[in-house]
């Protein structure tokens, strides 16, 4: 008796096995399809890059003013102005470089030998010196160093005015620049009156502190002579 209660027992326990095996498969069969179809629907955005898409987005301007609240959205755009060509300067026979002279050494050597000849007849009475010309004093530069060791001398030691003396008297006015130890403007204006040119050599003969008497040895003189 024992024995059967006890197989009937046994019988009946593995029957609620079975039906409880058989409802936990129902129930993963359930979860598999459902998972399927969430996976086959369009995947929602992350909120990661749902704050990356607003960042990108332009945000509209908010206007503090209501009298400019209604008015249209401005439109900020760079404007690149038309490109006006500026106009070429004239450039000066004078500084046309392609007329340039240059001189031989043979007719160097002869200005320089006029000017010693006459700065021996000037004499001591007052201070001179010899320049020859060169291209930066005449077609170049428009600038004319003077001797250092005259210029400390002789000369004033602050910038001022010296006046130029030609042979036949004509006067023209000069910037001294007493750091750079040289003439500079009016010296262009000088140099283009008298049509001086590369190899020309100059006798500067200091007539007062201020003045100079200038006298002028021609290179193209040699060729004529």
């Amino acid at each position: 008796m024992a024995t059967e209660v006890q197989e009937s027992y046994e019988e009946l326990r593995r029957k609620k096995l079975e039906e409880n095996k058989r409802k936990l498969d129902e129930l993963k069969l359930h979860y598999i399809s459902s998972s399927l179809r969430e996976a086959s629907a369009s995947p929602k955005p992350s909120p990661v890059k749902r704050v990356k898409r607003q960042a990108l987005e332009p945000s509209p301007i908010k206007r503090r003013s209501d009298r400019i609240a209604n008015l249209p959205e401005p439109a900020y755009k760079e404007v690149i102005p038309d490109v006006v060509p500026r106009p070429r300067k004239m450039i000066s026979k004078h500084r046309d470089l392609s007329g340039r002279v240059y001189a031989s050494d043979e007719a160097r050597a002869y200005t320089i030998e006029k000017a010693e000849q006459l700065e021996a007849e000037l004499g001591n009475e007052h201070p001179s010196f010899i320049k020859p010309m060169l291209q930066s004093h005449t077609t170049g530069g428009f600038w004319l160093g003077l001797p250092n060791q005259f210029c400390s001398k002789h000369l004033p030691k602050n910038d001022s005015t010296i006046i130029l003396i030609d042979e036949d008297g004509s006067k023209s006015d000069t910037t001294y620049l007493a750091r750079k130890k040289g003439l500079s403007a009016g010296w262009r204006g000088f140099s283009i009156n008298h049509d001086l040119v590369d190899g020309d050599a100059l006798v500067f003969q200091l007539i007062n502190s201020s003045t100079f008497k200038v006298y002028i040895f021609r290179a193209r003189e040699y060729d004529s002579s």
